[in-house]
Order: structure tokens, then sequence, then C-alpha cells
């Protein structure tokens, strides 16, 4: 976990009950560039701010 935190970030323990809902990595594909937490994190964080995606920190 990044150590800038905004409001909008998941707490340990929300990320333990949306973390089981997400689909599994492909595998055999190019590995993952950005840790999903961090992707689910910068969604709420636009959808909280209403800031354009390219905008994003």
């Amino acid at each position: 976990m990044s150590p800038d935190r905004y409001p909008s970030d998941l707490t340990d323990a929300q990320w333990e009950l949306i973390e089981p809902l997400l689909p599994e990595p492909n595998t055999g594909g190019r590995p993952e560039k950005h840790p999903r937490r961090e992707i689910v994190n910068a969604i709420l964080y636009v959808v909280r701010s209403g800031c354009p995606w390219r905008y994003l920190p």
C-alpha cells in the first residue's frame, strides 16, 4: 500500500471483503502492472472527487 492515503482509500477490513469478489488474474498473460487494491482505490477516488481519470495523482 502506498504511504500517501486518501480519504476514499479502502481500509484493510474493507479490502478483505472486496478482494475475494475480484476475478483471478489471467495466467500466461502479461503480469499486472499495478496492484488491484490501488486500482480500486483510484476508482473510488474518481467517484468521490469527480475528477477526470487522467487527472489522477
